[in-house]
């Protein structure tokens, strides 16, 4: 049941829908990703990394939120419970424990190169039937492939 009546038609909205639905999720792990690196950096850059993982959580949760909201727009119910994120995330768990500069860097590398990826894929699939969640999309994924140079830069 939807009490908000989609502009979309049915199959549209199925497409447009999974495909928010999957950014959302994208995105609420690589803020808890981003901010566990956070809470657990060491290292001699501990500070300029420490402080780069938090740009990447205020973009993923600003981020989230205006993708969950484009759902509910749509009438779709988004679903960011921890336990939908845990089942349907691709990017790989953070290990236990502290965790050293390099390594943070490189956990954020591959962790923006799945969430850019999968966006991309969505960008495309959204194109046709729903411009402005594509809109939406692009701005977020222009976003995160920036951070993704600046820890990438980190690393050279």
């Amino acid at each position: 049941m939807s009490v908000v009546k989609s502009p979309l038609s049915e199959a549209d909205l199925k497409s447009v829908g999974g495909a928010l639905q999957g950014a959302l999720v994208d995105l609420v792990d690589l803020s808890l990703v981003a901010k566990q690196v956070h809470w657990n950096v060491v290292g001699p850059r501990f500070r300029s990394v420490h402080l780069q993982l938090d740009e990447v959580v205020d973009t993923a949760r600003q981020h989230s939120d205006t993708v969950a909201e484009r759902a509910s727009a749509l009438g779709v119910n988004p679903d960011g419970r921890s336990g939908t994120i845990a089942r349907t995330t691709a990017i790989d768990s953070v290990p236990e424990g502290w965790v050293k500069d390099v390594d943070a860097v490189r956990t954020l590398v591959d962790a923006l190169g799945v969430v850019i990826g999968r966006m991309r894929e969505r960008i495309e699939l959204t194109g046709d039937p729903d411009p402005v969640s594509q809109d939406i999309l692009i701005t977020l994924t222009a976003e995160l492939e920036k951070h993704a140079w600046m820890f990438q830069a980190e690393s050279a």
